[in-house]
């Protein structure tokens, strides 16, 4: 395939009047969001999705707990693997920045430095699970999102705002728990091969399926580029930056009787990536990621059911040929307990979380101890969720915090709920043991605040959701302090502030689906008053797909707005529109055909300053799958 040469040239502004602001807001009434599922019955409105999610359908990310989508308050999308086959998405953050409140940046190309921004907060303000496993970086803060294979995931769920009451620290701004595939009865095994611009290539084969007590699913995934020169300016390796990434994944379930279920999930992911430091070396990324979950449930009678795990996960990160070398260790120990008696589910947790880090010349632990308790009602068009939840620190000591959140059916079509909450998260390892480190920091604290209109009816949906999160004694890199370094220091010295609304909803006109959410949000540091690097005020999504002839057909609009490289507002990151396109087909019994057009422009922008982004890829991709 043809290789695309960067051209320098502006990034277009994306400059949203207020008239433009209007008709956009009415445009979402009809054609955002996610699913067009009916909820006469219940008149709930609790996901926004690329599909359509039953109602019926649970969901864990909210309170840990399945609990079905009628019966929550929060504010979740959910991702099935359908969608995440047709997006054609080269990475975890980018299938994500197309659902409502998720934006992201990047250092290049895929396997580079990658940052996602949940409402606006900051990416290691977003608490990440891979089967229950918690995976998080002690050096940078936040989920090695650029090491997560998207290829074995089979679902995901993606909560917004703060859940600091049920998952302790790092949830300020939201929750993204992953999912990989479970056995079903019968054995389906599958494989698919894509070739893709810039000699891209992926492949990838496994086999699930169910026997008895046992249930089992296996697959591994492999994704290879020559990539593009990932920072086209002078003094930088004009070299193309490539990437290989190798991952595979088990699970493996006993139903040891009617009681008693044994389940074991592991994931691993080795990553090899370029990247350009200004020397003119083939400089390399290599990131090795694993997430182990061994868990015991238990339906002790058809109210009281308990779950055991542990969990240990760990998150290597080197450069080479300049020495670098970070690794995080996290091993967690979870005891949750739940009791349903008709309408009421009452849970009660113990959680111990160890962390270490390894980054020469820091070798520092800590731990930290949990007690949380929850209670949910939903009966006759209420729905209450109470949450409350103490952390004690090895190192600062305790961390309470709670939410409250209501819902209430105004009518079979209508919705309202309300929520607040506080959450927090812990200096990292690095914040208080490196030569910048500063041993007596505070834990990064938050609090909530959000309500939200719901619309259902039919083939139609719409919601609206208004949320403000002010977080305090956030840490930043300041001047010479009390650290090691002459060069300046971490401190707790700075206030954020992310307000905004978010508007999803969809619509069926004739054999068309539509959807799409646009964001409106003030991502803003409360001291200066400045917008928060590389988030935007305004953007959205939007989409359309059909059958046509025996294929599924579809377009897709990604927007966003002018975004700043730096918290002191000086380098600017221009607005941008992005056209997708897709289309999939069944060309035999067996054998599915996907073929996908991203940026169909050839749109030149940045995800960060003086980083480039891969311009129009082309991707085509046959999966074989028995029916």
């Amino acid at each position: 395939m043809k290789i695309r040469t960067l051209r320098a040239r502006p990034v277009a502004s994306l400059r949203l009047s207020a008239p433009r602001l209007a008709l956009l807001s009415l445009l979402a009434c009809n054609a955002c969001g996610a699913f067009a599922q009916t909820a006469a019955a219940t008149g709930e409105l609790l996901a926004q999705n690329l599909r359509a999610p039953s109602l019926s359908e649970t969901v864990v990310a909210a309170t840990r707990t399945p609990q079905p989508l009628a019966d929550l308050v929060a504010d979740i999308s959910i991702v099935d693997r359908e969608t995440i086959e047709t997006s054609g998405a080269t990475g975890l953050a980018d299938l994500l920045a197309r659902l409502p409140g998720v934006e992201f940046s990047r250092n290049g190309g895929p396997g580079t430095t990658t940052g996602v921004f949940l409402r606006g907060a900051e990416s290691r303000f977003t608490a990440v699970y891979i089967d229950g496993v918690r995976i998080d970086s002690q050096s940078t803060g936040g989920a090695p999102w650029e090491s997560i294979p998207l290829g074995l995931i089979d679902r995901i769920e993606v909560l917004r705002g703060p859940a600091g009451a049920v998952y302790g620290s790092d949830a300020l701004g939201g929750v993204v728990q992953i999912f990989t595939k479970r056995g079903e009865n019968g054995t389906a095994p599958y494989v698919g091969v894509g070739i893709g611009s810039r000699n891209t290539t992926k492949l990838e084969a496994g086999i699930s399926g169910a026997s008895g007590t046992l249930d089992y699913a296996l697959g591994l995934a492999r994704d290879d580029s020559k990539g593009f020169n990932a920072r086209p300016i002078a003094g930088q390796n004009p070299d193309r930056d490539g990437y290989r990434s190798t991952a595979g994944h088990a699970r493996v379930g006993l139903q040891v009787n009617a009681v008693h279920r044994l389940e074991g999930t592991l994931m691993l992911n080795d990553t090899n990536s370029g990247y350009d430091s200004g020397l003119g070396k083939d400089d390399r990324n290599l990131h090795t990621m694993h997430a182990l979950g061994l868990n015991w449930i238990a339906q002790w009678s058809s109210a009281y059911k308990t779950r055991f795990s542990i969990t240990d996960s760990r998150d290597e990160y080197e450069t080479r040929p300049s020495p670098y070398l970070s690794d995080t260790r996290l091993r967690g120990y979870y005891f949750q307990n739940e009791w349903r008696q008709g309408a009421h589910l009452v849970t009660a947790a113990l959680e111990r979380r160890e962390d270490r880090l390894e980054n020469k010349p820091i070798d520092a632990k800590r731990s930290q101890d949990a007690l949380a308790l929850g209670y949910g009602y939903n009966a006759a068009g209420h729905t209450v969720q109470l949450n409350l939840r103490h952390d004690s620190d090895s190192e600062f000591g305790g961390k309470s915090t709670g939410s409250v959140a209501y819902g209430y059916a105004i009518t079979p079509q209508w919705r309202a709920t309300a929520s607040v909450g506080t959450a927090f998260r812990a200096p990292t390892l690095y914040h208080r043991f490196s030569e910048y480190g500063v041993a007596t920091l505070r834990p990064e604290s938050s609090r909530n605040a959000e309500v939200a209109l719901r619309y259902a009816q039919g083939n139609s949906t719409f919601s609206a959701t208004l949320f403000r999160n002010r977080v305090s004694n956030l840490i930043s890199f300041g001047g010479a302090g009390t650290c090691a370094s002459s060069f300046g220091c971490y401190a707790n010295t700075a206030r954020a502030e992310y307000k905004g609304v978010t508007f999803t909803g969809s619509h069926r006109l004739g054999d068309v689906q539509l959807h799409g959410s646009i964001d409106l949000q003030r991502p803003r540091d409360l001291d200066t008053g400045k917008q928060l690097a590389r988030r935007a005020k305004q953007h959205a999504t939007f989409g359309a797909d059909t059958r046509l002839a025996g294929w599924t057909v579809g377009a897709e609009v990604q927007a966003s707005g002018r975004r700043f490289d730096t918290v002191a507002n000086t380098n600017v990151l221009g607005g941008y529109t992005l056209v997708n396109l897709y289309a999939s087909t069944r060309i035999a019994r067996d054998y599915t055909l996907l073929a996908r057009i991203d940026n169909l422009a050839d749109k030149d922008y940045q995800l960060a300053r003086t980083y480039a982004t891969a311009g129009r890829t082309i991707y085509v991709g046959v999966k074989w799958a028995p029916q």
